[in-house]
């Protein structure tokens, strides 16, 4: 056999990069396309929320875990717009895939489940941290603030990318049409993500409602990302943050199984 490098077999290896790094591109590629949409819309509503939210109740609210109302809604409101971004990128790009009929294009090439997986979510990911970034600098003007701990907001805000990456992956494959992702959005995402501590501080609920609120994942997320900036959360951050790397564990093999089993993919 010839060794001319145009006829030899390129060995893959143990890890397809090329493949994965391919699928990760093209994943970032396609929401930097419409950036209007996918980027500036979501820091424009951030910034709307904040001001609106400021200007109703920041003058009359008093402080919320030692820190000004604007200062304590802020990263709150980041964290929000991180969490519907990832999820929205990696759901609307497993089901416009189906729809089209083009989820051939990344089950066909030599790519593992794994490989798949990391690629779909790191999209997610580079989208959720974008618009979160985006959207700190913006409602800094509004609010100034400062960072108590860059570990707890990296740490927070890659996490909650990751799970709403995976959550959308896993509801961008069971999906058959853009209203059932919408019903997710609307009665599972939007509920738990008010219910979470976005707007108030749960020390504030009855204690029956208090605990139940600290079951809800969105809660982990943002009371360790708000205590990134202010230094003051309602929970336990070193308790959050071993739960939601236990869930985000979860997720990620949830999502290796699916795309490994070609559930509602291959069909």
């Amino acid at each position: 056999m010839s060794d001319n490098p145009t006829t030899r077999a390129r060995e893959i290896g143990a890890v397809n990069w090329l493949g994965l790094r391919t699928l990760l591109e093209k994943e970032v590629r396609r929401f930097l396309k419409v950036f209007v949409q996918t980027l500036l819309a979501p820091v424009v509503q951030t910034v709307l929320f904040m001001a609106v939210l400021s200007l109703a109740w920041g003058a009359a609210r008093g402080d919320v875990l030692g820190v000004a109302f604007t200062q304590f809604l802020g990263p709150g409101l980041v964290m929000m717009v991180i969490l519907t971004n990832a999820f929205a990128n990696s759901s609307s790009s497993l089901i416009v895939s189906k729809l089209q009929g083009n989820a051939v294009d990344f089950l066909m090439p030599p790519l593992s489940p794994a490989e798949l997986t990391a690629g779909f979510v790191g999209g997610a990911v580079a989208r959720g941290v974008l618009v979160g970034a985006a959207s700190t600098l913006c409602i800094a003007f509004l609010a100034p603030f400062e960072m108590h701990s860059p570990l707890a907001v990296l740490y927070f805000a890659f996490s909650g990318s990751i799970m709403m990456g995976c959550v959308g992956l896993i509801a961008g494959i069971w999906a058959d049409k853009f209203d059932h992702l919408s019903a997710v959005t609307s009665f599972v995402i939007t509920p738990l993500t008010f219910l979470s501590g976005t707007f108030y501080s749960v020390t504030i609920l009855p204690d029956a409602i208090e605990q139940a609120v600290h079951v809800n994942p969105f809660f982990h997320l943002i009371d360790g990302f708000r205590y990134g900036f202010i230094g003051a959360s309602d929970g336990h951050v070193g308790i959050e943050a071993a739960a939601v790397a236990a869930i985000n564990a979860a997720l990620i093999a949830a999502c290796y199984f699916l795309m490994r089993s070609g559930w509602r993919l291959k069909a």
